[in-house]
């Protein structure tokens, strides 16, 4: 665990225990060393830094983060602290993945959101990106991350249960006759089953999102 990551977990962790109430489950299918792909679903900005807390007594999860974060040069400097990989989200960043099947293939522990970004209460479909880090390193063991609980974070003075269970899928890692796509459909699929998507933030958050959501389907 780098110092900068180690620093970050142990801020946040009074957030995620105390204020949050965090439970955690399914531990033992997070392996303490070897390559791990951690699959979960992405309904709160909270979601990465309840995954960290939770995992960390186990493993330093990198991940791939939208590059757009790193224009704030501190901000950048702590991401790239944490081992995170910058990605042009939508544009088939190539780099950004090689360099993700990379440190995946050097034993690290990556974290991905098959969505690519929050839900904000819809149902996404699953990018192929998350199948090909899988198919690209085979010997790597995937686990799977159901987040709940944090779209309340923010909802003070409301406090938050936040839980965050690990599990093995339940058909097994990548199969001979999946493609990518499948193969991230399917990982999906078993973490939303107990986890449908949540509007996250204050009231009034949730309202827009639910207006502009709406707006959407109705154009």
């Amino acid at each position: 665990m780098t110092p900068v990551y180690r620093a970050v977990v142990t801020l946040t962790a009074p957030i995620m225990q105390r204020w949050s109430r965090m439970q955690v489950s399914g531990l033992e299918y997070v392996p303490t060393s070897g390559p791990l792909l951690l699959v979960a679903n992405h309904d709160s900005y909270w979601d990465p830094v309840a995954i960290g807390v939770a995992a960390r007594e186990r493993r330093q999860v990198r991940a791939l983060a939208k590059s757009s974060i790193w224009r704030l040069r501190p901000i950048g400097w702590v991401m790239d602290g944490m081992g995170h990989i910058p990605i042009e989200r939508g544009k088939g960043d190539v780099g950004a993945m090689d360099a993700a099947i990379a440190a995946l293939a050097a034993g690290a522990c990556l974290g991905v959101f098959p969505e690519g970004t929050r839900s904000l209460g819809r149902e996404l479909r699953a990018r192929s990106g998350t199948g090909r880090l899988a198919l690209s390193v085979p010997e790597a063991v995937i686990v799977c991350a159901r987040v709940t609980g944090t779209v309340d974070v923010v909802r003070a003075p409301k406090r938050p249960s936040v839980r965050v269970e690990f599990f093995a899928p339940s058909a097994g890692g990548a199969r001979a006759d999946e493609t990518a796509a499948q193969l991230s459909a399917r990982l999906l699929a078993g973490i939303r089953a107990t986890a449908p998507p949540v509007l996250p933030g204050r009231r009034r958050t949730a309202t827009r999102y639910r207006r502009r959501l709406t707006g959407e389907m109705s154009a």
